[in-house]
């Protein structure tokens, strides 16, 4: 027996399978990476899509943000004070156990309340709650009446100039059911319910809570559109820390 030859075989197959098992590895550990890759793109396509509808709940029925653009709140609410909406605190309940465990309530005459405009729900406006369904309100000479007895105002706020009519007299006019007559604390800067009408109850979104952060800014600034809001964007990054008024941060609405 020749056993050049025969050593020489053993080698050539064993190469051989050597050469196969390589390539078998090669495939397995392209296939199991690939298949990685495709399950980290789907468990984090899956975290978005989670954190989309969590947020999306939150905002929908807990908490809501909304910022001031105009003055018709001052000085209770400056223009550029960004704040945190309760949506959750009139949300409807089912039973009175619900009423005892979730922290819901009616809406009471003073609330500060964040809404859809009636006549263009794409809008949101915040106002302070002052007359209540069922309830007559008159004003005399800015004096505001319910059911023909004063109202007690330490938050409203009479300028000496006005952008409005001034309506010092109003009514008598009887709020209807399922309706709440709004007005703004700068009561001669403000487009309420002395211009346009009640609010209906399905329209209010929730109670303003507290000031998260508060910028200074002109109206024109926070309404502006198109390119100019992308430079005004850039303004407020750039002035972040010289124009944050600190002092309001976490403030409580009342």
């Amino acid at each position: 027996m020749n056993y050049d030859i025969l050593y020489a075989n053993i080698v050539r197959k064993s190469n051989k399978m050597k050469k196969k098992l390589s390539e078998r590895f090669k495939f397995i550990r392209k296939k199991e990476k690939k298949r990685g890759y495709k399950c980290w793109w789907r468990d984090t396509f899956e975290a978005i899509i989670v954190a989309a509808l969590l947020a999306l709940f939150i905002r929908t029925f807990l908490f809501g943000t909304f910022k001031i653009p105009t003055g018709s709140m001052i000085p209770n609410l400056l223009i550029g004070d960004h704040l945190i909406v309760n949506s959750l605190i009139y949300g409807p309940t089912l039973t009175d156990f619900e009423k005892y465990i979730v922290p819901i309530k009616e809406i009471e005459r003073g609330d500060v309340v964040v809404f859809d405009y009636p006549h263009d729900l794409k809008t949101q406006f915040v106002k302070r709650v002052i007359a209540l369904p069922g309830e007559t309100v008159e004003i005399h000479d800015k004096t505001v009446m319910i059911d023909g007895e004063e109202l007690n105002e330490p938050y409203a706020h009479y300028s000496a100039y006005s952008d409005y009519y001034i309506r010092k007299d109003f009514g008598p006019y009887k709020v209807p059911e399922k309706h709440y007559f709004v007005m703004g604390d700068n009561r001669d800067n403000s487009n309420d319910s002395r211009y346009w009408g009640p609010v209906p109850r399905n329209l209010i979104r929730g109670r303003a809570f507290i000031i998260y952060w508060s910028y200074e800014a002109t109206t024109e600034e926070y309404l502006s559109t198109g390119w100019q809001r992308i430079v005004n964007l850039g303004k407020t990054f750039i002035n972040f820390f010289k124009n944050t008024r600190w002092e309001r941060t976490f403030l409580i609405v009342n």
